[in-house]
């Protein structure tokens, strides 16, 4: 089994010439990121950038550009299926489609994949804000208006709209 740095020695190299020393060390921790979870491109851009120890005088955004590319290249970065696993993720935790949508254009998906992704998720949005509201507040349906604005803004900041609100705070999502 080879690890991360066979992997960053062998896989890509520029057409003429091997990778610079600078190169493999961002690969390196690129990879190390990689290998715990999903990152969206900015994700990654962003936390490498923060890694000043990885950086020589005069190397630029233009070489750690380079590097996340040859990792698309390689399908070792790749959005559209770090979208899928965030809103897998994201609804498993009970967020709903509003908040995983702004989290993910965030994270600098755009805003077609993040509508593909949660339109093709196979969830039921109006039984998870459903199933929110029944681990928050109970089953028993509330009549008082002070109590029902709570329920809404609480099912709002977890990212649900309007209409399936309503519906989990009228009852459950199957009676609808």
């Amino acid at each position: 089994m080879k690890d991360a740095a066979d992997l960053c020695d062998g896989l890509s190299t520029k057409p003429s010439e091997q990778m610079s020393e600078q190169e493999k060390l961002l690969r390196r921790a690129a990879m190390d990121l990689l290998a715990r979870r999903e990152h969206s491109r900015r994700e990654l851009l962003s936390k490498l950038q923060g890694r000043r120890t990885l950086f020589n005088q005069g190397t630029g955004i233009e070489v750690l550009e380079g590097v996340l590319d040859r990792l698309e290249q390689d399908n070792l970065l790749c959005d559209s299926r770090f979208a899928e696993s965030f809103v897998r993720y994201r609804a498993s935790r009970g967020y709903g489609p509003v908040r995983i949508r702004q989290e993910l254009m965030q994270r600098g998906i755009d805003s077609d994949l993040c509508r593909l992704y949660l339109e093709s998720a196979d969830l039921d949005w109006y039984d998870l804000a459903w199933a929110c509201y029944e681990r928050r507040f109970g089953s028993d349906i509330c009549t008082c208006n002070k109590e029902k604005m709570k329920q809404i803004r609480y099912l709002q900041g977890r990212g649900f709209d309007l209409d399936m609100i309503n519906t989990a705070i009228r009852g459950r999502a199957t009676d609808r």
